[in-house]
């Protein structure tokens, strides 16, 4: 498996599928072909669908300004080599000078076909989650150790930037107000849930909302297209983050603390990119939210001081709880049912983590089972609920519009 690193990329929203990698690729074919004259890019599969709604062609326009922008909605996705395919061009004195195919592949990464890069250097030698449990037992080391033994402690410093990175999201989403771009003229909720107390709340009450408060502060920040955290995706971002923050303002965790958290839980999302998916035009939105709900439930699970066991079982009913959950975003916003997702799975890790508590001696199902199940699930969905936005709900609200 490769670093963890992979797994938290520092962007703008809204999608690190969308924006995050096709700026990065973007980028990347500019600085090969610096004298060329003009650029062209064309988007295929999920990109071309939901694109515009998801502001790719700015994104790739930011990294490569000038460049002709082509949405293909003709080609079909079984004659794609990945749903989320570019062709970069270059041109010189009127002249096609390069051709380049680039995949944004999932969590703001990039594969250039027939390349390799840095990501691709393998940092663990365990290439799911049953070997790294039987590799920690047998050396009698915990999953932390394990990772920063391999990862080296430098990896900290890295993990210290991601942490300011989502503190931020979460502090400047509380106290943000508008509506948010796009059309669909949502307006921001996360200023006033954190602020709407009842006289008679309950300490439960009290800790679900705050805690979906930060949730949507960073997701409403995503959809602004403000700069947010990969965790593993722009579209699950506020999930981890709402954890996390929780626990460090209201719990009183400390930030050396949060950090182990944050790489444990980047590990489960490192398992779950390396064995399946984490792209929702790939997989649906399991790929994206369940994942994220494995990664905040391992987390949680790693401040409490849970076994190996423990961890992985919360990591698995999070994602087993999310099978088959379908990407449909209205409007191709990351916004409906976006935002409110991220919320409700934040609270469904902390409930995962209280079951593995007291029952992960009897579980059947390992973590290595549900997510190789997710990938199968997502093959199969329709690639109408893999981020196309032309079913579900946003085919739904789509047809309710057009009847007013």
């Amino acid at each position: 498996m490769k670093s963890i690193i992979s797994v938290y990329k520092i962007g703008n929203g809204p999608s690190s599928s969308h924006t995050v990698g096709p700026y990065h690729a973007a980028q990347t074919f500019g600085s090969r072909y610096p004298d060329a004259d003009s650029y062209e890019v064309t988007l295929y599969g999920s990109l071309a669908f939901t694109g515009e709604g998801h502001g790719t062609g700015k994104a790739i326009l930011s990294g490569l300004p000038g460049a002709k922008i082509v949405f293909d909605r003709e080609t079909r996705e079984e004659d794609l080599p990945h749903p989320n395919t570019m062709l970069f061009k270059a041109f010189k004195d009127g002249k096609e000078i390069a051709a380049t195919r680039i995949f944004s592949i999932g969590g703001g990464s990039i594969r250039i076909e027939n390349e390799s890069s840095e990501e691709d250097r393998e940092v663990y030698p365990q290439k799911n989650f049953s070997e790294i449990v039987a590799l920690c037992n047998q050396e009698k080391i915990s999953i932390l150790q394990l990772i920063y033994i391999l990862e080296g402690y430098t990896l900290r410093d890295y993990l210290r930037k991601v942490w300011k990175a989502m503190q931020e999201s979460v502090e400047r989403g509380l106290v943000a107000d508008g509506v948010l771009p796009g059309g669909l003229n949502l307006t921001r909720k996360a200023k006033y849930l954190y602020g709407k107390r009842c006289y008679n709340e309950s300490a439960d009450v009290t800790m679900n909302r705050v805690i979906a408060a930060y949730a949507y502060a960073v997701s409403e920040e995503n959809a602004a297209e403000n700069v947010v955290v990969t965790a593993p995706t722009c579209g699950s971002c506020g999930v981890l983050p709402s954890i996390l923050y929780y626990m460090y303002k209201d719990r009183g965790f400390p930030e050396e603390e949060i950090l182990d958290a944050l790489a444990v839980a980047g590990l489960i999302g490192n398992v779950i990119r390396t064995n399946a998916s984490i792209s929702g035009a790939e997989c649906g939105c399991q790929a994206e939210i369940g994942s994220a709900c494995s990664m905040a439930a391992a987390a949680v699970a790693q401040l409490y001081g849970l076994s190996i066991d423990q961890i992985e079982y919360a990591a698995e009913i999070a994602m087993e709880h999310n099978l088959g959950l379908t990407c449909d975003p209205v409007g191709g916003l990351v916004q409906i049912p976006c935002i409110e997702r991220n919320a409700v799975a934040a609270m469904r890790a902390l409930s995962s983590v209280n079951l593995s508590r007291f029952l992960y001696a009897t579980r059947k199902i390992s973590f290595d089972d549900v997510v190789a199940t997710m990938y199968r699930t997502g093959l199969d969905l329709n690639e109408k609920y893999r981020e196309t936005s032309h079913g579900g709900l946003a085919q739904i609200y789509r047809e309710e519009i057009e009847q007013q």
